[in-house]
């Protein structure tokens, strides 16, 4: 019986990987209002039941997207502390976040739709938790400006400004495609990612830690 059951977890895991995928790459298509629940059952390769049998609606499953977006982001600037060297923590923070729109472009542009209509869909659990997490990064680089690590600098525009040249190879990729005529490489995204972290340490006052490689 325990056999059975260990099974049965192990198909319905995988059936929802299968849907959350579906509906990642067809809500970063379609929107939210152009995906229908049985596109995303005809991408997963699955009954429409079987979908709304994991996810009752297409409201809920929208969300345990977005939720999926986020975990994405998590990095260990989430645990960063005073006693933490600035410079490392922000290169490795860039380097996450670069690495996150190289592996998941359309989950970060899901998340871009959503803000850019509002964030109607984004309920008050993910506002109060968001403000949570800045309020705590802000306070670690108040510290480190204080301890001396880090010149004055205003940390909400600089967590903004590491946002906006993260996410932007995700979201923007058609347009960087278009761009250099070819999508971008896993070495393209290294040799991206070594300017993006330069740049912001830079303005920062930072020198490249000699532990990062750039």
């Amino acid at each position: 019986m325990m056999k059975v059951k260990s099974a049965d977890a192990g198909v319905g895991a995988m059936n929802r990987r299968k849907i959350l995928q579906a509906a990642e790459k067809c809500f970063a298509q379609f929107g939210f209002k152009g995906t229908a629940v049985q596109k995303i059952a005809d991408e997963a390769g699955l009954p429409k039941t079987n979908v709304l049998y994991y996810f009752k609606t297409k409201q809920e499953l929208y969300v345990a997207v977005l939720e999926e977006t986020l975990s994405l982001w998590n990095s260990r600037f989430d645990k960063a502390t005073v006693e933490d060297d600035p410079a490392e923590v922000l290169a490795n923070y860039i380097a996450e976040k670069m690495e996150v729109s190289r592996t998941h472009p359309m989950a970060s542009k899901i998340f871009a739709m959503e803000i850019i209509n509002g964030a109607q869909n984004l309920n008050g659990y993910f506002d109060e938790e968001h403000a949570l997490w800045m309020k705590g990064r802000l306070a670690v680089i108040e510290a480190w400006v204080n301890a001396g690590k880090l010149p004055p600098v205003e940390g909400e525009y600089l967590l903004y400004t590491i946002w906006a040249s993260t996410q932007h190879y995700a979201d923007f990729s058609a347009q960087i495609t278009r761009l250099r005529g070819k999508k971008m490489t896993k070495a393209d995204f290294e040799d991206a990612t070594s300017q993006v972290v330069k740049l912001v340490l830079g303005g920062c006052g930072l020198s490249v830690p000699e532990s990062i490689e750039v």
